[in-house]
């Protein structure tokens, strides 16, 4: 069949190469249209409880993560004059497009007392902006007396305040996200440059914004780095010119068709997808390296141009796919976890590692054809004399230090199990962002004056209709408000307690020692002046922590990014249990759904329920989820990897010992991922699967040759492990080496993630190389016999290269001569093809 398809190539070259260019043009006009991703992916199952209540109370209170806060720490800010530099700049917020409210200190307002009306009305603090510092000082003690901002705008032990930039939804998921954090920043720069006061930066759409300009930034550096390193690599190889243009020119011709595959199915590049045109390029260059390698060996052998490149495909072109195949498993097992970022990722990436295997078996045939044969210099890398010597040394150790091979091996495992077992999961909301990163130091700023910025919320849902502003249930909403306030990575609460607090206090004239709920006594007066609240402004503040029947109240707070195992403790230590306490009772039957607790009575009706969500939380839980899910994921990955070289040798022992040395690197990557205290994350979970789609190939190279070496000299083991050593070891370590350099280039990305997939990635395969080279050859001298025996079934028994019937050479030759005399007579002004 191999045969037919390699003649039909040669044949239609100029057809095909056609027909590609047209196929890439209509592929590049749909690349041009791909978009970016603006948002955080959402991981967690659709179906699962705490996604649907997050979804339900989104529809109630809206977006909990669309503030993007600016801090400032600096005593200059209360002098009259950069004070009302504040104002200014609190002012020209506002004008910004996609900028829905703006709260800070020069326009917050509170609530006075109407007896007139016997109402509340909403009363701004600088109305009457100050003209004196004195006055700007007085104000700003009454400010200082509204408790209801305690620890919100302004701390008041450290002299720290902030700006709250409420940012509309619609804006934060679209491509303009980015500019409307560059206004902002362009304003509050200007206010920063004239008060030479320093700014800090924090909030989710601060950082998506960031990570998603870094993404689109990162994607176009690691597509030109893995562009270079690739072609370095070719010539350093090949030593030719044409080997290192065509095989990059397939190579980009499959990105377009990557970033045209991305756009056609409606998928946007995300932080997972950006990696793919990259990653494409370091896995699809040993394609053309093989098909070179082999044009090469058989033209030296024979000085047939034609008959060289048709044997590239009849004879490589299977095991080429067969590795292609390999490789596109540890990507395609994404599809299998139902989280949409690891589908489209998998989707992507397994589409097109068999699109760059046909554009490779079509085109480095097809264009080589046309190009002038081999150089002897150009054929020099064949004998390869300082590789040779290594592997000679490889099959010294093989055969003469086997005892030594299994004793280090069983050290370098016990030492990875060793290591694996201090492997801590863990993942933080700004992970893959630098330490040393503006980001992060930003965000520790806001976490040492406000304790965070990260949203988290707890919904208590009363049962009954109005049930929110009954005294009961408002004295166990502050009471869980006290104990929350105790937690030091938690921010200061606020909810309807606190309105109802300020209140009171306003009831009293301001008093800032009557910042309490009422007594039973008050309550009728205080209820009564809050239920003549009017105003659209006094009702948006009043739906911020109650929804439309008064049945459930929203405490929203922020956390700092303290990474998912210490807010877990939080969570299930600490919080859970003390609204239990709460709540609960001798008499109250308690259920739990999720991160939601109902709590019921055997003689009532009324079921209570309070929720924690967010965010936060989701995103935590969602890289749970994953991390999760990218097990699986490597489980499903060997089993696949398992049943192809099953298909193809029908041997169970050829299993098992291939498997092993593919194995032994995944172990070391685990092992030094402990070691080196790094957590495993989705990022760094993402490596295993992938490498282990990638490292078999070595195993099917190694082993498809072996096979054919074995027939050759007489089922001698020996014999035939020395001769594959020497002849299958230079491309594989040439391939491997070409992999290493391209993984590593993702080592420089500012993302810890990806640095930490590129180090991974590129030392396991490098491992992979080494194991496949002295681990995989030493099982075969200790477990086969060298019996051979023949399954029609078997895939690799189909191919000449490996099982060779008698004619079949005379046979290719005979059809190569006829498509030889075909082309002379098509092309005759070329001369001899």
């Amino acid at each position: 069949m191999w045969n037919r398809i390699a003649l039909f190539i040669i044949k239609n070259r100029l057809r095909l190469i056609i027909l590609l260019a047209i196929l890439t043009a209509f592929m590049a006009y749909h690349a041009k249209n791909v978009e970016m991703s603006y948002d955080f992916a959402n991981v967690v199952s659709q179906d699962d409880p705490d996604m649907v209540y997050f979804q339900r109370f989104k529809q109630t209170f809206g977006e909990d993560g669309n503030v993007l806060v600016i801090g400032m720490q600096d005593d200059r800010i209360y002098q009259l004059q950069n004070f009302r530099e504040l104002k200014v700049l609190s002012d020209e917020l506002l004008t910004v497009e996609g900028v829905k409210a703006v709260i800070s200190l020069p326009n917050l307002i509170t609530i006075k007392k109407d007896t007139a009306d016997r109402k509340f009305v909403a009363d701004r603090i600088f109305e009457a902006f100050p003209q004196t510092q004195p006055q700007l000082d007085a104000q700003l003690q009454r400010v200082k007396e509204q408790h209801f901002y305690d620890g919100q705008i302004i701390n008041d032990k450290t002299g720290a305040t902030l700006l709250a930039v409420t940012v509309d939804p619609k804006f934060l998921n679209s491509s303009r996200r980015v500019e409307v954090m560059d206004n902002i920043t362009e304003k509050a720069e200007a206010f920063s440059k004239n008060t030479s006061i320093k700014l800090h930066y924090a909030g989710l759409p601060f950082v998506r914004a960031v990570m998603t300009t870094k993404v689109a930034g990162e994607m176009k550096l690691f597509l030109v780095l893995a562009l270079v390193v690739t072609a370095v690599s070719l010539f350093l190889f090949f030593r030719s010119f044409y080997a290192v243009l065509f095989p990059i020119l397939v190579i980009s011709t499959v990105v377009i068709w990557t970033l045209g595959s991305i756009s056609l199915l409606g998928y946007k590049i995300s932080l997972l997808t950006g990696l793919i045109p990259s990653i494409i390029v370091v896995i699809g260059i040993p394609n053309s390296t093989y098909m070179l390698a082999r044009y090469h060996f058989d033209y030296r052998k024979h000085g047939n141009k034609i008959l060289a490149l048709a044997r590239v495909i009849s004879k490589i072109g299977v095991v080429t796919l067969i590795n292609n195949t390999t490789t596109a498993i540890g990507f395609i097992v994404f599809m299998f976890t139902h989280i949409a970022i690891l589908y489209e990722f998998g989707v992507v990436a397994g589409i097109n590692i068999f699109v760059t295997f046909l554009i490779s078996i079509i085109l480095i045939p097809a264009v080589f054809s046309y190009l002038p044969p081999p150089t002897e210099r150009q054929l020099r890398h064949l004998d390869a004399k300082p590789l040779h010597k290594l592997l000679e040394f490889f099959d010294y150790v093989v055969h003469r230090k086997r005892h030594l091979v299994y004793f280090f091996m069983t050290i370098v495992l016990a030492l990875s199990c060793w290591g694996i077992y201090k492997v801590k999961t863990v993942s933080y909301m700004v992970d893959d962002l630098p330490a040393e990163s503006s980001v992060n130091a930003d965000l520790a700023f806001f976490e040492q004056h406000f304790n965070g910025v990260m949203p988290l919320e707890v919904i208590i849902d009363t049962g009954v209709k109005q049930g929110v502003m009954r005294l009961p249930n408002l004295k166990k909403i502050t009471q869980l408000e006290d104990f929350l306030r105790t937690q030091p990575i938690l921010s200061a609460p606020i909810s309807v307690a606190g309105l109802v607090k300020t209140a009171t206090q306003a009831f009293y004239e301001g008093d800032p020692n009557s910042f309490r709920l009422p007594d039973n006594t008050e309550r009728n007066f205080i209820f009564s002046y809050l239920a003549k609240q009017s105003g659209e402004e006094n009702q948006r503040l009043i739906r911020s922590f109650v929804d439309s029947t008064g049945q459930s109240a929203r405490i929203s707070l922020k956390v700092a990014d303290v990474g998912s195992r210490q807010l877990d403790t939080l969570i299930l230590s600490k919080v859970k249990p003390e609204i239990l306490k709460i709540w609960g009772g001798e008499d109250v039957q308690v259920s739990e759904e999720g991160n939601t607790t109902t709590f019921s009575r055997e003689d009532s009706d009324n079921k209570q329920s309070v929720s924690l969500t967010g965010t936060t939380l989701l995103f935590i839980k969602g890289n749970e989820y994953l991390i999760s899910n990218l097990k699986t994921s490597l489980l499903l990955a060997f089993a696949l990897v398992s049943v192809t070289i099953a298909l193809l040798f029908k041997s169970v022992r050829v299993v098992l010992i291939s498997l092993i040395p593919n194995l032994v690197p995944l172990v070391i990557a685990g092992g030094l991922m402990g070691l080196f205290n790094i957590p495993l994350k989705p990022s760094t979970a993402l490596i295993f699967s992938i490498a282990l789609g990638i490292a078999v190939d070595d195993s099917v190279h190694f082993l498809a040759k072996y096979r054919h070496e074995l027939i050759n000299n007489g089922f001698q083991v020996s014999r035939a492990i020395t001769t594959t050593i020497n002849e299958a070891g230079t491309s594989m370590i040439y391939t491997s080496m070409i992999l290493f350099f391209g993984f590593v280039i993702f080592a420089f990305s500012e993302f810890g993630g990806t640095k930490a997939l590129g180090l991974l990635m590129s030392l396991t395969l490098l491992i992979a190389m080494l194991t496949n080279l002295i681990i995989l050859p030493t099982l075969l001298m200790s477990f086969d016999s060298g019996k051979y025996v023949h399954e029609p079934d078997a895939l690799i028994d189909d191919y000449e290269e490996y099982y060779e019937e008698a004619g079949s050479e005379e046979d290719e030759e005979k059809d190569i001569d006829e498509l030889r005399k075909e082309l002379e007579q098509e092309n005759p002004d070329n001369g001899k093809v």
